[in-house]
């Protein structure tokens, strides 16, 4: 019996190190967000085509492509509005033909999301933008 203690001790310790950076928010309720088809008229026109995809998978909690993506957006240089700790999430928006996350993100505030912001120079500038219900 005491040979189980260690082991089970190493098992949590594993799934801990697993989901360590792994903080998607949990919605409270149901997302109802919905990103149209023709995102092109009712999205601003500075959002890449990529950001339809990724404002899709907010909306329903998942699958994100990056483990990184719904992690607590800390904001400690202050350029966004000043809200509680794990207020905002971040979410990468991929750059095509990088092998790797790249500069651009949606930054989402709230749970569900009620406020949006975008950055396409790793965080040193944001533009807010709204997405239709």
């Amino acid at each position: 019996m005491r040979a189980l203690k260690p082991i089970a001790l190493l098992v949590v310790l594993a799934v801990a190190a697993l989901m360590w950076g792994r903080h998607a928010p949990e919605p409270s309720q149901p997302a109802t967000l919905a990103v149209p088809r023709d995102a092109g008229t009712a999205l601003p026109s500075f959002l890449p085509p990529e950001a339809t995809g990724v404002l899709s998978r907010i909306a329903r909690g998942g699958p994100f492509e990056h483990r990184q993506d719904g992690v607590v957006f800390q904001n400690r240089e202050g350029r966004l509005p000043r809200e509680p700790q794990g207020y905002y999430h971040e979410y990468t928006v991929d750059t095509p033909g990088l092998d790797y996350r790249g500069a651009r993100r949606i930054i989402t505030g709230g749970t569900p999301p009620s406020v949006y912001y975008y950055t396409d120079d790793h965080y040193r500038t944001f533009r807010q933008f709204e997405v239709p219900r």
